[in-house]
């Protein structure tokens, strides 16, 4: 029924209609109202009930810090030439793959670490994380520039030639030192040096500092950089048992001291003591003194 046609009807019969539908409408809102009245709740299930806190879990996820479920990394510290260091040994130092990729790619295109300098050009090194590691960082000889090795080959070439003299007040020990630093000292050249040398071998040690002068044309104001260590003890020679011939090669027994040494002892048997010979014209009060620190019996 349209309501055009509704209005049409007679007014009793509009009101009949209208008495209809309102029981009907309240019926209606009576069975509803019945049935939520008469209806027990449902238990939800325990699968429901699970799924909650598993929704709950995947909603909280998002809010989540992806790096607080990463375990911490144990960053280590040792010494590394980033030229050779493999990548076990760069991600202990606390870098991330992706710089040891970088560092990877870099040595591969023939790139090389020189100067720890270098190192802090890798990209995304921090300033704080390259002076954590500027300490650890050994560039080996191998890759540093030839230049340096030249240089330095000089320098030596040029210390040995002239070697750098002592100051005022320094001393070397005369009973060790050898030619290089023998030539340290102001006034001693090679010549002296191996002639200190070779008379302290000659001698079997030097026992006092003024036997120098006995090198001739020594330099005598050269005599205060050295001394002789209270340890030293110079080679001795038997009296008893040396023959003329090894006797004389000493430089402090001529050839009739060596002979008269021997014919002392064939005549009164072994030596005691340089005493025994100070009735000997050949030794002298002062030969005996100087001769007395390389001597044994």
């Amino acid at each position: 029924m349209q309501l055009r046609e509704f209005f049409l009807l007679h007014k009793s019969d509009r009101q009949v209609l209208l008495t209809l539908l309102f029981l009907a409408a309240l019926a209606l809102s009576g069975i509803v109202l019945i049935e939520q009245l008469t209806d027990e709740p449902v238990p939800m299930s325990q699968a429901s009930t699970d799924s909650i806190p598993r929704q709950t879990k995947s909603v909280q996820s998002i809010f989540v810090d992806p790096a607080d479920e990463l375990p911490e990394r144990h960053v280590e510290r040792f010494r590394f030439d980033p030229n050779t260091a493999d990548s076990t040994q760069l991600l202990r130092l606390g870098l991330q793959r992706w710089q040891v990729r970088n560092i990877y790619k870099f040595r591969a295109a023939g790139g090389i670490y020189r100067r720890k300098e270098d190192f802090a050009q890798l990209y995304g090194l921090t300033q704080k994380e390259y002076r954590e590691l500027e300490p650890y960082i050994t560039i080996s000889a191998d890759y540093q520039p030839a230049s340096l090795l030249v240089k330095k080959e000089r320098m030596e070439r040029d210390t040995l030639l002239y070697p750098r003299k002592l100051t005022e007040g320094t001393t070397i020990d005369l009973s060790l030192a050898d030619t290089a630093q023998l030539r340290r000292v102001p006034g001693i050249g090679l010549y002296f040096a191996r002639e200190i040398v070779r008379y302290r071998d000659w001698l079997g040690g030097y026992v006092s500092v003024d036997q120098l002068d006995e090198i001739e044309g020594f330099p005598s104001e050269a005599k205060k950089y050295f001394t002789i260590s209270p340890d030293a003890e110079p080679r001795r020679l038997n009296l008893n048992r040396l023959s003329l011939n090894e006797l004389k090669r000493h430089p402090y027994i001529n050839y009739y001291q060596a002979r008269a040494i021997v014919d002392y002892r064939r005549q009164n048997g072994k030596l005691t003591s340089l005493d025994d010979l100070q009735f000997l014209h050949d030794f002298s009060s002062e030969a005996r003194q100087r001769l007395a620190p390389y001597v044994t019996f």
